[in-house]
């Protein structure tokens, strides 16, 4: 198992080194052969319409294929690690595909404050996991952060790190200013917490 580092807020775990920087080339590789649409927010005042000012990001799922099949497995066995060690949450799986995310400097790409909650008709999310794919030289802005005590706090931008942190605490991704920023996300559900 690579390292696990634990931050001093316990708002978020970090783990080192899951990926290889071959497998990390693979896997954004494989994710800019996928078709990457705009996901979007909708505005929940004007029916057909979108918030472009909470979200701007372009994204794609990856199928669990035999292609991309031991990203999954890697991905459970490092997430199985997290929360043996850290948050000992119920779990189940993965709530749905892992998803290809990219933030566009031109587009200002972004996500401002959320918290991964799904849908109330799937399981409830309880875990939510960033792979950083990209080198923090390669874009600007586009900072994880999350606010979980009494000002925001920044993940770590370090290419091949996987960030988890518990669904509920919100977070954002700030605007990316410059370059490209692209990241694997996935989510863990479970039954309702008690």
């Amino acid at each position: 198992m690579p390292d696990l580092n634990y931050y001093p807020t316990c708002t978020f775990a970090v783990v080192e080194n899951a990926f290889s920087p071959a497998e990390l080339a693979q896997i954004e590789a494989y994710g800019d052969r996928l078709t990457a649409d705009k996901a979007t927010v909708a505005d929940i005042d004007r029916v057909g319409k979108v918030r472009d000012d909470i979200r701007v990001t372009r994204t794609a799922w990856l199928n669990p294929v035999p292609e991309v099949r031991w990203i999954y497995d890697r991905m459970q066995g490092v997430i199985r690690a997290i929360n043996d060690r850290v948050y000992q949450f119920d779990l189940g799986g993965f709530s749905d595909n892992l998803q290809y995310t990219v933030y566009h400097g031109t587009e200002g790409g972004h996500y401002d404050w959320h918290v991964d909650h799904g849908s109330v008709l799937q399981s409830r999310r309880k875990l939510s996991i960033t792979v950083q794919l990209s080198d923090p030289s390669d874009y600007e802005g586009c900072d994880l952060q999350f606010y979980a005590g009494n000002k925001p706090e920044n993940a770590p931008r370090d290419r091949g790190l996987v960030i988890a942190f518990p669904s509920y605490v919100l977070h954002r991704v700030t605007p990316c200013t410059r370059g490209t920023r692209k990241a694997i996300v996935a989510w863990t559900t479970g039954p309702q917490f008690r």
